[in-house]
C-alpha cells in the first residue's frame, strides 16, 4: 500500500492523505459472502449506549469472514484481494478445492494464485493456519484463538504481528502488539505472517466528514459545558476540572483502573503492557 496526497483544492483536502489501493484486483464482493449490517450505534445487547459519539456513517454490507480456519488439509487458492469496509486490512477471496469460498484476512506477502491450506500438516508459511504447538519458535503470527475452535480474536488490525516466544506444558507464550507477553492454549489457531496495509496508521483525515462516513460523531469537551450538564463545566473564561478528571457521571476518569480483580485470565499474563 502507498499513500497518496490530495491536491488543496480546499481547506479539507490540504493535509488530507488516501490509500492508492494499488493492491486491489476488484471493487465487486462476493455475493455469497455478504450480510446486511445492523446499525446500533454505540448500544449494547439491552439498546443502552455504552460508547458515545457514535451514529450514523457511510451504509455499507458486512462481508463473512473466515476467522477459525478449520477446513483442514484442503488447499485453497487465493483470487482476489480486496477493501473491506468493515475493517481497516485487506481481505483476500480463497477458493477451495472442494468449490467454497471464503474470505480471509490478507498478510503481508500474500498474493494472487498462491495456495494456502490449514492444519496440523500445513507447512509454516504465510496464509498458513497452524495449531500454535507447531509453529517454530520465533515466528511471526496473527488472527490469533484465545479458545480452541472459537476463531481468532487477537491481532487482526492492518499491519498488527504477534511473535510466538515460548512453549511449556500446555500453553504457548506469545508477545502481542501491545509488548503484552501472555500464553495461549497449544491447540489454538494461528496464522503465519504479520498483516498487510501497515501504512494505514499513517493516513491524515483531513476534514471532520470523513470521520461522519466512519459513523464517528463529535466530542464536545466537558470544561465547554455547564455545571449542569458536567462536573468540568462552569466558571468564568477557561477553567480546569477544579480537581481530578471525572466522567460526566461523576466517577474517576484517566488513569482510574477498571479492571476486575482476580480476573481468570489475570494467570496466564506473563508481563502486562502496562508496567
Amino acid at each position: 500500500m502507498a499513500i497518496r496526497k490530495i491536491n488543496p483544492t480546499s481547506p479539507g483536502q490540504r493535509g488530507m492523505t488516501k490509500s492508492d489501493y494499488q493492491e486491489l484486483t476488484t471493487s465487486t464482493p462476493e455475493k455469497s459472502l455478504l450480510k446486511s449490517l445492523k446499525k446500533n450505534a454505540g448500544r449494547n445487547n439491552t439498546g443502552r449506549i455504552t460508547c458515545r459519539h457514535k451514529g450514523g456513517g457511510v451504509k455499507r454490507a458486512y462481508r463473512v469472514i473466515d476467522f477459525k480456519r478449520e477446513k483442514f488439509g484442503v488447499p485453497a487458492t487465493v483470487k482476489t484481494i480486496e477493501y473491506d469496509p468493515n475493517r481497516n486490512v485487506r481481505i483476500s477471496l480463497v477458493n477451495y478445492a472442494d468449490g467454497e469460498k471464503r474470505y480471509i484476512l490478507t498478510p503481508e506477502g500474500l498474493n494472487i494464485g498462491d495456495v494456502i491450506v490449514s492444519g496440523p500438516e500445513a507447512p509454516v508459511q504465510t496464509g498458513n493456519a497452524i495449531p500454535l504447538e507447531l509453529i517454530p519458535l520465533g515466528t511471526i503470527v496473527h488472527n490469533i484463538e484465545l479458545t480452541p475452535g472459537r476463531g481468532g480474536i487477537m491481532v487482526r488490525a492492518a499491519g498488527n504481528a504477534a511473535q510466538v516466544m515460548a512453549k511449556e506444558g500446555n500453553y504457548v507464550t506469545i508477545k502481542l502488539p501491545s509488548s503484552e507477553m501472555r500464553m495461549v492454549r497449544k491447540e489454538c489457531m494461528a496464522t503465519i505472517g504479520a498483516l498487510g496495509n501497515s501504512e494505514f496508521k499513517n493516513l491524515s483525515i483531513g476534514k471532520a466528514g470523513r470521520k461522519r462516513y466512519l459513523g464517528i460523531r463529535p466530542t464536545v469537551r466537558g470544561v465547554t459545558m455547564n455545571p449542569c450538564d458536567h462536573p468540568h463545566g462552569g466558571g468564568e473564561g477557561k477553567t480546569g476540572p477544579g480537581g481530578h478528571p471525572k466522567t460526566p457521571w461523576g466517577k474517576p476518569a484517566l488513569g482510574y483502573k477498571t479492571r476486575k480483580k482476580n480476573k481468570a485470565s489475570d494467570k496466564l499474563i506473563v508481563r502486562r503492557r502496562k508496567k
